[in-house]
């Protein structure tokens, strides 16, 4: 990305500065203590986000695909460029989606199907495109193990006879999981605007089951609470964050959340994020559990993935993607 000038960066959604939640406010769950099951449950239901720690996923895994990372997104624009349009996979800059939503980032998204040519992305690889395919082999596989681990835990916690009821769908071959490495470029030309943030990623929700982010010790990242307000998310390289998806809001029947998120700019330091999408096959139908509703009416109506995929692509990001998909009260 090119550094823009301040008439440049007015083209740019921004938001006001507040006094963001302290730290204490996210949810901590250490996957190798025995109440991790019970945490995961009540961060779910009271704000559909946690930070993991102790999660099994090898340092080095983390370091070797950053370290990819880096190198692309260091790489001149025009030949980050040759691994572009994403189509939907490829390199993607300040562009969010087709419907004109923009932010301060460039990023790559890339399928976690071990079958994709990614040879269609040759800048991607630099001059060993192996090593780039083994680092992002390493971790996507690594992090889906943790994933279904952590599903695998709020099905026990749900109390669900069918262990592998969420993680089944992350396994399974047709799974439409995706893998996005995230940019967020310094912008020191902001320090002179003291009121207010530029959006480096809009205010939305994950359309998939379940999200897991991991980030450089660079801040941005937010949630936003039931109340409304806005916490800021401390960074821990070494750690990952949680994120419940519109897919498993649906089939908890809403008694988990699908936590709303944004990224904002920073002045001085370089943001670098990677994030494993947990989703299904395209033909899986997603409805509430019959074993979570007890009597409980549905509060969504049954569709496939492909049909919410579809339909979250046709709408901005902040849009409340789930509305089409409620049903409505009787009066």
């Amino acid at each position: 990305m090119v550094v823009p000038s301040k008439l440049a960066i007015e083209q740019f959604s921004y938001v006001m500065n507040s006094n963001a939640l302290s730290s204490h406010q996210i949810p901590v769950v250490d996957l190798s203590k025995p109440d991790s099951k019970s945490l995961i449950i009540k961060a779910c239901e009271e704000c559909g986000f946690f930070k993991v720690v102790n999660h099994g996923v090898p340092l080095d895994f983390i370091s070797r695909l950053e370290e990819e990372a880096v190198k692309f997104f260091s790489l001149p624009l025009p030949e980050k460029e040759r691994a572009g349009p994403p189509d939907p996979f490829g390199y993607g800059n300040k562009m969010i989606g087709r419907n004109g939503d923009v932010g301060w980032i460039e990023y790559l998204l890339l399928t976690t199907d071990p079958n994709f040519n990614y040879r269609k992305l040759p800048s991607a690889f630099n001059e060993n495109p192996e090593r780039f395919r083994s680092a992002l082999s390493d971790y996507t596989s690594a992090v889906r193990y943790m994933a279904c681990e952590i599903l695998e835990l709020m099905a026990d916690g749900l109390r669900i006879q069918q262990r592998n009821i969420f993680s089944k769908l992350l396994m399974d071959e047709q799974s439409d999981s995706v893998f996005r490495l995230n940019h967020y470029p310094p912008c020191p030309e902001l320090q002179s605007y003291v009121d207010r943030n530029m959006i480096g990623f809009g205010e939305h929700t994950d359309p998939q089951i379940i999200s897991v982010l991991r980030s450089n010790n660079t801040s941005g990242l937010q949630i936003s609470m039931k109340d409304g307000t806005w916490v800021s998310v401390p960074p821990d390289q070494n750690s990952f964050f949680i994120n419940v998806g519109d897919s498993l809001e649906v089939m908890t029947n809403g008694r988990f959340r699908s936590v709303r998120h944004r990224v904002l700019a920073n002045t001085s330091k370089s943001r670098v994020s990677m994030i494993y999408f947990g989703g299904p096959p395209l033909s899986e139908k997603i409805a509430p559990l019959p074993c979570l509703m007890k009597g409980k009416e549905s509060l969504y109506k049954e569709f496939t993935w492909f049909e919410y995929k579809k339909s979250a692509y046709n709408t901005r990001l902040a849009d409340n993607r789930l509305e089409h998909f409620q049903r409505v009260a009787a009066s």
